[in-house]
């Protein structure tokens, strides 16, 4: 399972065009969701088994209130988000101050982004009026029309702020800002690790080796096609910026394995928002084993 953002889309395409799951003895039967809350609805319900490269800052608040899930793998460590305003008097992050922003839903990755960016330069929340728009890129549009003040988008804009009529904040750049944030993992649930673990080690395993091609530079070119397949785009210029960005910043986790205070910071965050009661052991949120297996296959 895959939200409908473009990063995780393109690394799919370039796992099967690279024969990954093939290599694995995976034949995977993809679902795409709109955003990591139905990701956590499928995977309790049973319709998904594990859902690759989404945010899951709601899953330890999941797990807090009974779900049967597990955290198993890295995926994107930074975020690819920046703080962007159409604005001209509008430069920097403390600027946002009695401003109207744009966010996703509570809880969501987008929320928290805005709201640690915020925070980081002083500014309080009940400083800014907060509209929850939706995905990043309707953010975007509502940015470019003027509707909201600012919010943030993804990286792949980043080279066309000009001719979009927008410009991103100097200090809005989260991956620079919010290094500590970890933007996305792979997450599964009890049920299928304890009946199809062999399939999802064989999962984790292709994506982290799309993760090892995407960051190389012989990647480019089939991560252009990849990218005009998942979005549609003629123009090259945004997935360009996107490889760039990883190209520059290594993004992915080529470890597979996040760190408990990975794990541990996307709790305090939740807690601090209200999305989950207290922060709980990291036994009971992850469960790392898979990732371990899916290197050893990479080997």
């Amino acid at each position: 399972m895959l939200t409908q953002g473009p990063g995780g889309l393109v690394l799919y395409e370039l796992a099967t065009a690279q024969g990954y799951f093939r290599r694995f003895g995976v034949k995977p039967r993809t679902l795409t969701v709109a955003d990591g809350t139905k990701c956590v609805a499928a995977l309790v319900s049973g319709v998904s088994d594990i859902s690759v490269c989404t945010g899951f800052n709601q899953v330890p608040a999941a797990i807090g209130r009974g779900a049967r899930l597990k955290v198993v793998a890295g995926a994107l460590t930074l975020s690819s988000l920046a703080m962007f305003s159409a604005q001209p008097g509008i430069t920097s992050v403390a600027d946002l101050a009695g401003k109207s922003v744009g966010i996703g839903a509570p809880g969501s990755v987008l929320q928290q982004v805005t709201v640690l960016l915020l925070r980081k330069r002083g500014v309080a929340v009940e400083q800014v009026r907060f509209r929850d728009i939706g995905s990043d890129a309707d953010i975007l549009k509502a940015v470019m029309a003027g509707t909201i003040d600012a919010g943030v988008a993804d990286v792949d804009v980043m080279d066309q702020q000009r001719k979009l009529g927008i410009h991103a904040l100097a200090d809005g750049l989260a991956w620079k800002e919010l290094p500590e944030y970890t933007m996305q993992a792979c997450y599964a649930s009890e049920g299928a690790i304890g009946s199809h673990r062999r399939a999802l080690v064989g999962v984790l395993a292709a994506f982290g080796m799309a993760y090892r091609y995407v960051s190389s530079p012989e990647s480019r070119n089939p991560f252009l096609e990849a990218w005009r397949r998942v979005t549609g785009q003629q123009d090259p210029q945004r997935g360009i910026t996107h490889w760039n960005w990883i190209q520059r910043y290594q993004p992915y986790d080529l470890r597979l394995l996040l760190s408990d205070e990975q794990i541990n910071y996307v709790q305090r965050s939740n807690v601090e928002f209200g999305a989950q009661k207290r922060i709980l052991p990291v036994a009971e949120v992850a469960d790392m084993s898979l990732a371990r297996d899916a290197l050893r296959l990479m080997a």
